[in-house]
């Protein structure tokens, strides 16, 4: 489909407060997983002028309430709020921990035994989306936003810019009528000495050229709008400036806006929880029925009860229409199971705190992006246009 108007597409980087949040509940699951990669993690992560971890772990990993807090400090001084320039050295901050086992209640729905089959870990609905915007698969707005910050950590980290700190965001608003950026929004956390004529000017030099430069060179280069740092100061930042939490990034996470999103977060959970391992499968499908060239544009619900393994529904869109043959051979081939989904994407490797950060969609590195179902579908098409 091809898309009109004006789309805004926000990300945020490492250092803001809520993805702080993320990447320490992620860690934690991470580090679960790989002594324990049974292990049922739901954590929980809110960070102010101390940490506060909570929520449920099963797992025979033997980390002590210590270990937790180490990951977590760990996790801010790799960010880098290590650095009184920015406020107070978080990764010395007080952590408090209030983690205890999961409840049996809802153990007994998910674990297997002789007449259970591994249900799903909660009820809900998750999407899975893609199209053919990008390489990657991935809706143009948010894979350039995604870009934007991932270039904004790179000239931190690596000395380019110094004086910027670890927290920041940014936004692009693309003109799909005239293929090219209507507005750019960027701001970030800087060192109080830096003048703002100088951050502008090494932000589109270094930054937003970089990664926007195709969408910014055009015959409409003077339509587009650029906005860096605009309210003038973003000396103080991080949650210092304002208080973090798990989960409160989800379109970040997901698709920039561009599809729907089913409500449940992902970071800080186990793969036995549908809100993330079936969000995953979502994706897995969505992708690999664009990449057959079955669809330029694809969106995939599912939907569970908890304690049960098959999902109650299951919901295929190719260019805006629902697709009720396509639909039924997704659930004849594709993983909707959580068990199924658990061991088709290999989803008990500690591979989280990754995904904590720039989106959980678009890079190769993660499984549930796999295109190894593409010969299979472009089999079926033929064999559907064959049949017509």
């Amino acid at each position: 489909m091809a898309r009109k108007g004006i789309f805004s597409s926000e990300s945020v980087t490492e250092g803001h407060p809520d993805k702080v949040c993320d990447q320490i509940s992620d860690s934690i699951l991470d580090a679960c997983l790989a002594r324990d990669s049974m292990s049922r993690v739901a954590c929980e992560t809110l960070a102010k002028s101390w940490i506060t971890l909570a929520g449920e772990i099963t797992s025979n990993a033997g980390f002590s309430r210590s270990d937790y807090r180490d990951i977590a400090r760990d996790v801010i001084k790799r960010i880098g709020y290590n650095d009184a320039s920015y406020g107070k050295p978080l990764h010395r901050v007080r952590v408090l921990v209030d983690i205890v086992t999961q409840s049996p209640d809802i153990a007994q729905g998910v674990n297997e035994g002789d007449n259970h089959e591994q249900g799903a870990g909660d009820q809900g609905m998750m999407f899975g989306y893609a199209c053919d915007e990008t390489p990657a698969f991935m809706p143009l707005p948010i894979s350039l936003a995604h870009g934007l910050i991932s270039r904004l950590t790179q000239v931190r980290k690596d000395g380019t810019l110094p004086y910027l700190g670890p927290d920041g965001k940014s936004q692009i608003s693309f003109d799909y009528d005239r293929n090219c950026i209507h507005t750019v929004v960027l701001s970030t956390q800087h060192s109080p000495d830096v003048k703002k004529e100088q951050l502008e000017d090494d932000l589109k030099r270094l930054v937003i050229r970089p990664v926007c430069g195709e969408y910014l060179e055009s015959d409409f280069g003077p339509y587009v709008r650029m906005f860096i740092n605009p309210t003038g100061r973003f000396v103080s930042g991080g949650p210092m400036a304002d208080a973090g939490l798990t989960g409160r990034k989800i379109i970040v996470d997901t698709y920039g806006g561009s599809a729907p999103h089913g409500g449940g977060a992902f970071s800080g959970k186990d793969p036995t929880k549908v809100d993330r391992s079936a969000a995953y499968a979502a994706r897995y499908i969505a992708k690999n029925i664009v990449a057959a060239g079955l669809a330029r544009e694809c969106k995939v619900q599912l939907a569970y009860a908890i304690g049960v393994a098959n999902p109650v529904s299951l919901h295929v869109e190719t260019d805006g229409a629902f697709n009720a043959e396509l639909s039924d051979f997704v659930a004849k081939h594709f993983p909707v199971k959580p068990r199924d989904i658990i061991e088709k994407l290999n989803l008990r490797q500690p591979m989280y705190a990754r995904t904590a950060s720039g989106g959980h969609f678009g890079c190769d590195e993660f499984p549930w992006e796999r295109v190894d179902k593409v010969p299979m579908l472009k089999e079926y098409a033929g064999e559907r246009s064959v049949a017509k």
